[in-house]
């Protein structure tokens, strides 16, 4: 039976999410060898936007780039959370941030409010890291890509000289994905 997995990765312009965007979408289709389609969408300004980024992985073509029953919401701010709620299939999964999000939707969806940006300041040293940290949460959750792939994946993309940091910070969600699955 084949599969179709529809992650959208929102919040605002600055918080990385372009980037998860890309490495869940190599993880899947250059380390796990399955299809993969990344696309994005931002408001014009470079930080405190609007932000958005959408991964599609199948195991057979992907016809249709954009996501349009969503499996797997992440929401790092109450805009994109209310905003992107209603896209959820029935059975999908809201992981939104708790500094950010204060009321979550009702819905026929699993609903985690977990402390991601508190998290990557305070346990892995950097709020900025805060995307690889919900990645680590995706990836735990959802179990759509292996673990490895994720790994090659961020090392690939991230900043020379900050693989270290990043990949703690993946480890530091995945710790927390164990807690809630």
């Amino acid at each position: 039976m084949s599969f179709r997995y529809e992650v959208r990765l929102s919040g605002e312009g600055g918080q990385g999410l372009v980037l998860a965007g890309k490495i869940l979408a190599e993880a899947a289709a250059i380390f796990d060898n399955l299809n993969a389609t990344q696309s994005q969408s931002y408001g014009p300004e470079a930080r405190g936007g609007a932000s958005r980024s959408e991964v599609i992985i199948s195991d057979e073509d992907i016809d249709y780039p954009k996501a349009v029953h969503i499996d797997l919401l992440l929401a790092l701010t109450q805009e994109s959370c209310d905003r992107y709620h209603s896209d959820l299939k029935e059975g999908g999964i809201l992981i939104a941030d708790q500094s950010t999000v204060s009321q979550l939707p009702v819905g026929k969806f699993r609903s985690y409010l977990l402390p991601i940006i508190e998290t990557a300041r305070d346990k892995v040293g950097k709020a900025l890291v805060a995307n690889i940290v919900a990645l680590g949460i995706i990836a735990g959750v959802s179990k759509i890509v292996s673990e490895e792939a994720m790994i090659n994946a961020i090392e690939a993309r991230v900043p020379k000289g900050t693989e270290e940091l990043n990949r703690k910070a993946f480890q530091t969600g995945l710790e927390i994905a164990k807690k809630i699955g």
